[in-house]
């Protein structure tokens, strides 16, 4: 179990957009970790100086055209995108990895699962990559238990990408035992180059206390951020 090791002065936006289900849920991860949660609306081209954000999980517009495509132009964006390519950290959970794709601050793409069906249920994942702003907290082959909840939770990317993630070290976990979604090499998550930016599809604002979820390992994200601000 990783402890919570955050400081309250770190400021950590949530980001609501039409459709956003989860939000509430990072807030009270966010707090649970020792940060100061700031909520940030999808309208509004302002981060409100806050020292990350999240974009959580949820159907942003509907996910009309296609998940994520229409959150991507929100003006909350025009200010996230421009920092997040300056460091700043960005957490993409479910939906919100699905938005960090398709505004290109991440490779590959969100594709409708294997089997075509909604999938909710408990899964353990291996953190590939210990050393992003989101896992720190973690070691490199740690086995965590969250929950996964989507359609469209299938990582695709193509072999040209695929092999330069991995060369990379942009692999940031990937599904232990079955593969649940029919993503790519088991890709549970991926990171940038610069480690700011994380895109996860299964949900750790979900796993952080045991009376609400499979646990408390999925705390580490929201630890490790906080521990990312107060080095900054």
């Amino acid at each position: 179990m990783v402890s919570p090791a955050g400081r309250g002065s770190a400021r950590i936006g949530v980001v609501t957009f039409p459709g956003s289900l989860d939000d509430q849920d990072a807030v009270r991860a966010v707090r649970r970790a020792g940060g100061e949660p700031v909520r940030l609306w999808h309208g509004e081209p302002s981060l409100r100086g806050v020292d990350a954000v999240i974009l959580p999980g949820g159907f942003s517009y509907g996910d009309y055209l296609r998940t994520g495509a229409i959150a991507r132009f929100a003006p909350v964006m025009t200010e996230l995108i421009p920092a997040a390519a300056k460091g700043l950290p960005v957490l993409g959970i479910c939906n919100g990895f699905q938005i960090l794709c398709e505004a290109h601050l991440l490779p590959g793409a969100l594709t409708r699962n294997a089997g075509l069906r909604f999938i909710n249920r408990d899964v353990t994942i291996r953190i590939e990559n210990a050393s992003t702003d989101w896992t720190s907290q973690y070691r490199a082959g740690q086995e965590i238990k969250v929950v996964l909840k989507s359609g469209e939770g299938a990582y695709m990317a193509d072999a040209g990408t695929l092999a330069e993630l991995e060369a990379g070290g942009q692999v940031l976990a990937r599904y232990t035992g079955s593969n649940p979604n029919g993503s790519v090499s088991d890709i549970a998550g991926v990171t940038s180059a610069a480690g700011n930016v994380v895109g996860l599809m299964p949900h750790p604002e979900h796993a952080i206390d045991a009376l609400t979820g499979p646990g408390e390992e999925g705390l580490g994200f929201f630890a490790s951020v906080l521990h990312a601000v107060a080095l900054a």
